[in-house]
């Protein structure tokens, strides 16, 4: 099978050596988003929600550019730096998530640039 690298402007540059998603077959994989603006590469506001909001619009910016939508995401890593945020982000979350695919989430000690919320997808297109 062919891999693609998949790379938009409307979603924040990686800030290390990989892709924003690669796609091989029907799958797609993405990179952790965080909530980086991708116009200014500026981290949003420190409140979860803001960053939860951010971090959505830039899957949707990575999956819009390989062709795929929400409704195809198959398994999400969800990654918080405080627990205490989990109901906060799952109201975000669930707006965005409505078919419901497999996820983890867990806490880290630290997340790239202080963000507080880092999510990676699997998605699939499905015949």
């Amino acid at each position: 099978m062919k891999k693609e690298i998949i790379s938009t402007t409307n979603a924040p540059a990686a800030v290390g050596p990989y892709s924003q998603a690669v796609k091989i077959g029907d799958f797609l994989y993405t990179s952790g988003q965080i909530a980086l603006d991708p116009a200014t590469g500026v981290l949003a506001p420190a409140e979860i929600e803001a960053q939860s909001e951010q971090v959505m619009k830039n899957l949707a910016a990575v999956l819009e550019a390989a062709g795929y939508t929400f409704d195809e995401v198959i398994k999400t890593t969800c990654f918080l730096q405080d627990m205490s945020h989990f109901a906060a982000f799952n109201a975000i979350y669930e707006k965005y998530f409505v078919s419901k695919p497999a996820r983890s989430c867990v806490a880290a000690a630290a997340l790239p640039k202080g963000a507080l919320v880092e999510v990676e997808l699997i998605a699939c297109h499905q015949n």
